[in-house]
């Protein structure tokens, strides 16, 4: 063979050489994978069947877990907004600013314009960019919504919550108006006159629509339940780009409302439930049922329009269960809002054709949602560089089981809740202060673990009548714990006063990264938000003014 064939050859098989993780083929360099990722609200840790759930029946998720990689050892934030951030930004919710709650309808708040967004990134690395479900992340200006955030197209609701059915929202309008900017000014102007007629004429309940398809208000939806409608969006996104993207890579983040209150789900759902007495925890199971049916027909469309072989799922819980709204996150302590397991160790798994050597395995490495960024970006064939990011990639954790770059967590330091008991004057942090740090198998939490009324206790499953709750009986001037997670999961152990030097060490390291962290942001209402003078739909109601404000 002369030494021009022998070099026509060689480019033949550059052409068709193909990219391989851990012994597969994995796509040509021409097919890079789809990426469809699901975040639940408010999945509770024990209410899915391969986590023991004994009565909700999720057997789509539980079919996909156990046919992929189940991360056993994943952590997000204690709530809806900063997950989000960290999902779509890649940082801490220290480095966001959301290190407070969540966003609130009426609060000139968001994930800072000036952070790129996993979606952003992906889009300039070639993918068809869509999203359909709950975006939570700031709408009060138009350049906040998610088409200007990365999206190629979007369907859903913009705030925290809504009824399912009539994807209204309601709000007491004089909680609203009493801690308002506009409020704030007149009271500082003793216009005490002014301020009562303000009351009077406008602190009725403020109800609007939250809905929307790209930038303009969703309308004539009423009477469709919105897992079902989200999941046929997204269906329709699947056809669509099969039939006319079919040659860009697919990226779809399936934000559901479900499980979040209000609870409401067709009767067909809950009915299946009748056994469970207590009947939020009854709604509860037939929401998720609902929504396990639906990832079974996201599954399906993928199947049926051809791109399921090259497609990588991802389902997340943004956060734990919420016990008073059904939620369950037993063995584990707390729930949604909190520091403890219950509220921050999530339901995660990676499903995939492309992983069949992996399949029916558990990833005991450690993840944080953040570390989804540079993970799929990385998967993408797409660049980082320049970007501040606080995630790792661990696909070769997820995929080769090989141990994870991450060895700490931050969960986070809220600098705006209350401060709880004592300062102990032992390191360079306030151990007064909210906060939780994990390193390596050491947890440490300070201040008030989670809200004054939020569970601390180990809440047992309400239909599970042979497990008890237990109920914890520190004091409450307690404002520091240490557990070794790796042996006490369910944190009853407090190792604080044994091991008094680890803990200084995590103090000092707590103070390292609030030596780090951006101012964070909880501004007053505005009341220029109200939906009757928006057509009767929640939205933006405000210029973003500039690039650096928020």
């Amino acid at each position: 063979m002369n030494a021009v064939k022998v070099s026509q050859l060689y480019i033949v098989l550059v052409l068709r050489v193909s990219v391989c993780w851990n012994g597969e083929v994995f796509a040509t360099m021409t097919m890079r994978p789809n990426i469809v990722f699901i975040l639940a609200d408010d999945l509770g840790y024990r209410d899915v069947g391969y986590h023991g759930s004994s009565v909700i029946e999720t057997p789509t998720l539980d079919r996909l877990a156990y046919g992929g990689v189940r991360l056993e050892n994943y952590y997000t934030p204690s709530m809806c907004t900063p997950s989000r951030g960290s999902l779509l930004s890649g940082r801490y919710h220290i480095h966001t600013g959301l290190q407070h709650k969540v966003i609130e309808v009426c609060q000139a708040n968001s994930l800072p314009k000036e952070i790129p967004t996993l979606a952003d990134v992906l889009r300039d690395a070639g993918y068809a960019t869509h999203m359909v479900g709950k975006w939570h992340l700031g709408s009060y200006a138009e350049e906040l919504l998610p088409t200007q955030r990365g999206f190629d197209s979007y369907f859903g609701l913009l705030n925290g919550m809504e009824r399912y059915f009539s994807h209204m929202h309601c709000r007491d309008g004089k909680e609203l108006i009493e801690n308002s900017i506009q409020y704030s000014k007149l009271k500082k102007l003793n216009k005490y006159n002014s301020t009562n007629r303000f009351v009077e004429e406008y602190g009725n309940l403020w109800c609007g629509i939250d809905l929307r398809q790209n930038e303009d208000p969703a309308e004539n939806y009423s009477g469709q339940y919105s897992t079902h409608l989200y999941t046929q969006k997204a269906t329709d996104i699947i056809r669509n780009h099969a039939t006319t993207e079919a040659a860009k890579p697919l990226f779809l983040y399936l934000s559901y409302q479900a499980l979040h209150h209000p609870l409401e789900v067709p009767e067909s759902y809950s009915a299946q439930y009748v056994s469970i007495r207590d009947e939020n925890r009854r709604i509860y199971a037939g929401m998720l049922t609902c929504m396990d049916e639906s990832v079974m027909n996201i599954t399906s469309a993928l199947e049926k329009y051809g791109l399921w072989n090259n497609t990588i799922l991802i389902l997340s819980t943004d956060n734990g269960g919420f016990t008073k709204y059904g939620g369950n996150n037993w063995p584990l302590r707390g729930e949604k809002g909190t520091l403890w397991e219950g509220g921050i160790r999530g339901v995660a798994f990676v499903h995939s054709p492309l992983l069949e050597r992996r399949a029916g395995t558990v990833s005991s490495g450690l993840i944080h949602i953040n570390d989804w960024f540079p993970t799929l970006v990385a998967l993408a064939g797409g660049d980082t560089t320049g970007l501040s990011l606080d995630g790792y990639d661990v696909w070769k954790t997820i995929t080769e089981g090989k141990p994870s770059p991450r060895k700490e967590i931050l969960h986070n330091i809220n600098p705006l809740r209350e401060r709880r008991g004592f300062l102990l004057n032992i390191s360079k942090f306030d151990n007064r202060v909210q906060a939780a740090l994990l390193v390596d198998n050491w947890k440490l939490i300070t201040g008030y673990p989670g809200a004054k009324a939020a569970i601390n206790d180990w809440i047992a499953p309400p239909e599970d009548t042979h497990i008890h709750s237990v109920y914890a009986t520190d004091p409450d001037w307690k404002n520091i714990w240490l557990f070794d997670i790796s042996r006490d999961p369910s944190e009853k152990a407090d190792l604080f006063e044994t091991h008094r030097d680890i803990a200084v060490n995590l103090l000092n390291r707590l103070a390292e990264y609030q030596s780090t962290a951006v101012p964070a942001r909880f501004p007053m209402y505005d009341l220029r938000c109200n939906p009757d003078h928006h057509n009767g739909f929640w939205g933006p109601w405000r210029p973003l003014r500039n690039k650096k404000q928020p």
